[in-house]
């Protein structure tokens, strides 16, 4: 059965001027984009198979990502159902000097696993085999609508 730890993925983007907004801090859409990309990958690396959205819970935007600056988006599989993958994806600016991060964004998504005829299938229980695992499973349980 798939680790909690296996599903954890991290991607960077340097934010640049045709992903920003009037405001010159990246456009929220492209924020979106990337939290559903990424929440995809770990759903199919969990499952092991095709994973389509089905749904976005609510995203406050608390803080802009300036151009020029990097988004950082951290998410996770948290939870399953029979055909469904719940994931927490969070969205930091990280300072590209220090390294330091801020919160800016988060959501919690579910993805369902597809089979050729795009039918859902069954997906694998998660399994949580080590401290840090079951430090980000009580994290995401905690904040989950």
């Amino acid at each position: 059965m798939p680790d909690l730890m296996d599903t954890y993925l991290e991607n960077r983007w340097f934010v640049q001027p045709d992903q920003a907004n009037n405001l010159e801090t990246a456009h929220g859409g492209h924020v979106l984009k990337w939290m559903d990309e990424l929440g995809a990958m770990c759903s199919m690396r969990f499952s092991g198979e095709t994973c389509v959205t089905a749904h976005m819970d609510e995203v406050n935007f608390r803080r802009p990502v300036p151009v020029g600056g990097i988004a950082v988006v951290k998410a996770y599989v948290y939870d399953t159902g029979e055909t469904s993958i719940k994931i927490r994806t969070r969205v930091f600016r990280e300072d590209p000097e220090t390294g330091t991060e801020e919160l800016t964004a988060e959501s919690y998504m579910v993805f369902v696993a597809i089979d050729d005829d795009r039918n859902p299938i069954p997906v694998p229980e998660l399994t949580v085999s080590s401290d840090r695992g079951q430090e980000l499973l009580d994290a995401a349980l905690e904040s989950a609508p």
